[in-house]
């Protein structure tokens, strides 16, 4: 066992430090009772039961402390428990809970709307639905898209994830462990080839071109009432699109009438060093769905867009029990403002600048690494087999969870991702220190050194 924090250091959580095994004992104790509790479907990546958490740091029951590489899946992109974020939501909590917004309305839900629709790319009049969930926000959304066009069709990139409800079961293109045996699904949804510069090797010109003449021989622009993209992908692994893809496929759906939406659940709010990874690209989608990084770890999501496509639904079309919860809304202000306050757009392009680098130097140094790509806070790298780096790019997954297993037991959270699971996804939060990533990239580097 490894201490890694000063042995004067007993309360701030400022670095890692290992105490016990991992899992410690504390923890294999709450798995216990967690596997009598909770079905076998809601797994976790390590059973490590967390007690409380700020910065980047979280500390588990037995008192070990660890690196958070995760962010909870992008979740807390300014830290956890902000004070400023904590404050706005224990104020709210102290006036109103819940009126349901449909019913009694409230102005925080309404400064959220502005907020976004201010930052979201396009400058045309927007409006904003509130819901609860990342997946929720993206089934809105091809809602508004279908009332607006009336028409069927939806449309999704290959490797793409976009949630667990039955529509966006169907939208995924890996159906393990997201969707297999869960369906029958919806229908009138199709996969559409994406941009993927380590294995198609295509310009973002040529990658465009292959999308849209699938979607006109497979679909029709008659019948496709939206397409939908993340501009960096998610769960398939932070596939970067080549410079031009995202504008030309803009630029096909808005001469054919198709609503073009970008799903930013995990790439917005300041997580790239911008906004949203959009403006990366000269991207302006007609619809952004947002959800993750808005409100500091408490649930809430949305979709913005053309004031004109929003408005398609008739009063009632749109809403929900607890979508825009006050606390929730509360908090989501305090993201907004402490992004700008503490300049974490620069800080995210400051994460890369010093992240990046490190990783190219060990994909130097590694021939097991095969790509590193992203933007700002949101980079990964891919893993294949020893000698195919150049040649056939054969996925290694087994490296990544050998890689993860090792940093765990380190006192470094780091998450997979890709369609064949070969990919490490680095998703610290905007306010991780220079020597909290260093510290990181060393274990990296042990890891991949004890393959």
């Amino acid at each position: 066992m490894t201490s890694v924090l000063p042995s004067t250091e007993t309360d701030a959580l400022t670095g890692r430090r290992i105490v016990t095994e991992v899992p410690g004992p504390k923890s294999l104790v709450l798995h216990e009772r967690r596997l009598k509790a909770v079905p076998v479907g809601v797994s976790s990546a390590l059973p490590v039961y967390i007690k409380r958490a700020h910065g980047a740091i979280v500390e588990d029951v037995d008192g070990n402390r660890f690196l958070d590489l995760g962010a909870g899946i992008g979740v807390t992109t300014i830290g956890h428990t902000d004070d400023a974020v904590v404050e706005a939501a224990r104020e709210q909590l102290g006036d109103f809970l819940h009126t349901l917004f449909t019913i009694t309305p409230y102005e925080s839900y309404v400064r959220v709307a502005e907020l976004v629709a201010e930052r979201t790319p396009g400058d045309f009049a927007k409006k904003t639905v509130l819901v609860n969930s990342g997946a929720e926000a993206v089934e809105n959304g091809v809602k508004i898209a279908r009332k607006s066009t009336g028409r069927r069709g939806v449309a999704v990139l290959q490797h793409a994830y976009h949630g667990r409800t039955s529509l966006t079961m169907a939208m995924n293109y890996k159906a393990m462990p997201y969707g297999a045996g869960f369906g029958p699904f919806p229908g009138d949804v199709f996969h559409a080839p994406s941009s993927y510069p380590f294995r198609d090797g295509l310009s973002g010109a040529d990658a465009a071109a292959r999308t849209i003449d699938y979607l006109e021989k497979h679909i029709g622009a008659e019948d496709l009432a939206i397409l939908v993209v993340e501009p960096i992908q998610g769960e398939g692994g932070f596939q970067t699109p080549a410079d031009g893809f995202l504008p030309a496929l803009q630029a096909w759906a808005n001469a054919n009438g198709v609503v073009i939406a970008a799903d930013e659940i995990q790439s917005g709010m300041g997580r790239t060093g911008a906004w949203f990874a959009s403006e990366h690209f000269g991207f302006e989608p007609d619809l952004v769905f947002f959800a993750k990084g808005i409100a500091g770890g408490l649930p809430l999501a949305g979709v913005t867009g053309r004031a004109e496509i929003m408005d398609a639904s008739h009063p009632g079309g749109l809403g929900g029990t607890f979508g825009g919860n006050p606390v929730a809304a509360a908090a989501a202000i305090a993201v907004i403002e402490q992004i700008e306050q503490q300049g974490l757009l620069a800080a995210g392009r400051g994460i890369e600048a010093r992240l990046r680098p490190a990783l190219e130097q060990l994909q130097r140094e590694f021939d097991v690494i095969g790509d590193v790509r992203g933007r700002g806070a949101m980079l990964a790298i891919e893993l294949v087999e020893p000698g195919t780096r150049d040649t056939t790019k054969t996925p290694n997954a087994a490296a990544v969870k050998r890689i993860a297993d090792f940093a765990a037991q380190q006192g470094v959270l780091i998450l997979t991702a890709g369609t064949w699971g070969n990919v490490i996804r680095f998703l610290p939060s905007l306010v991780i220190t220079d020597e909290q990533l260093d510290d990181a990239v060393s274990v990296l580097r042990e890891a991949l050194a004890a393959l």
